[in-house]
């Protein structure tokens, strides 16, 4: 029988080029193990939008066995080619771009997307957020779009509001995009940027709308370990578990308080692995 069950994976900040591989191994392993109906990456899948660091990431996008959403984020801009900056900011995104800012169709729920990357804005710090009408527009007419009773998730890359994390979006004009979507049926705002993940139901003058942030899957974490999140629909309600690669059960990463190259060889000659630098493949293969 049909059901109305969603299970969405929320995906941000992979920053290739500054990757945490361990990270991708473990969530590529559970998006094959529990089939998500749905992967959403909201945003700054490289550090620097380099094309060594675009083709790693395009490569392991494609490799996902789910239909993928992808947002763009600040990182992934240009930054030493003013020129493609300017003129052509989403080149770089050619090996996955049927994925970038796509609609998802999920029945009962949709996935739409709302862009606060910008390729140049009025002030210094071109990093953080920005809604531009156009953006606006565009989203608030795909949701309009939707069928009645039909419920949505806007991804974002910025936080259209502050959200008490060591990292901030200072998102301009998204105070206004979170009345507009006050008005609509939107479930939740999607987003990342700040590294930390965040659950938070924030009030506006058209009634309030629930925000939800990504972690980290990079080395660049702050508050919080490598991280995603797993939100499951069932129709009426959205619940969000945050999946902490911290609490993978594994041997190794339940060592904590241990003198650096303490872990012993299981037989011998075996080379021995630093705290939390276990090889990729494991026993370690030379």
């Amino acid at each position: 029988m049909a059901t109305d069950t969603r299970r969405i994976f929320h995906l941000s900040d992979i920053h290739f080029g500054l990757e945490n591989t361990r990270a991708l191994d473990w969530v590529k392993q559970e998006i094959a193990e529990k089939q998500p109906d749905a992967v959403a990456i909201t945003g700054d899948l490289t550090m620097r939008a380099r094309h060594r660091e675009f083709a790693a990431a395009t490569q392991w996008i494609n490799s996902l066995d789910a239909p993928v959403t992808v947002e763009v984020g600040n990182h992934d801009m240009p930054y030493f080619n003013l020129i493609e900056r300017f003129f052509a900011p989403y080149e770089r995104f050619r090996g996955m771009k049927e994925k970038v800012e796509r609609e998802l169709d999920l029945g009962a729920l949709a996935i739409v997307p709302l862009k606060t990357a910008v390729r140049m804005q009025p002030r210094l710090n071109w990093s953080k957020g920005w809604v531009s009408q156009r953006a606006l527009d565009r989203c608030l007419t795909a949701l309009d779009a939707l069928p009645k009773g039909i419920q949505a998730l806007v991804a974002v890359h910025h936080p259209l509001r502050e959200v008490g994390t060591q990292g901030t979006a200072l998102t301009k004009h998204g105070d206004l995009a979170l009345r507009e979507l006050a008005k609509r049926n939107v479930t939740a705002v999607l987003s990342g940027h700040v590294h930390d993940a965040f659950d938070i139901m924030e009030d506006t003058s058209e009634g309030p709308v629930r925000m939800i942030g990504a972690g980290t899957l990079s080395q660049r974490t702050r508050s919080t370990p490598p991280s995603f999140n797993e939100i499951e629909w069932d129709g009426r309600k959205l619940t969000v578990c945050v999946r902490n690669l911290q609490q993978v059960d594994t041997r190794d990463m339940q060592i904590d308080d241990v003198p650096e190259n303490a872990l012993p060889p299981r037989s011998e000659g075996e080379p021995v692995a630093p705290v939390r630098q276990v090889p990729r493949v494991d026993p370690p293969v030379h």
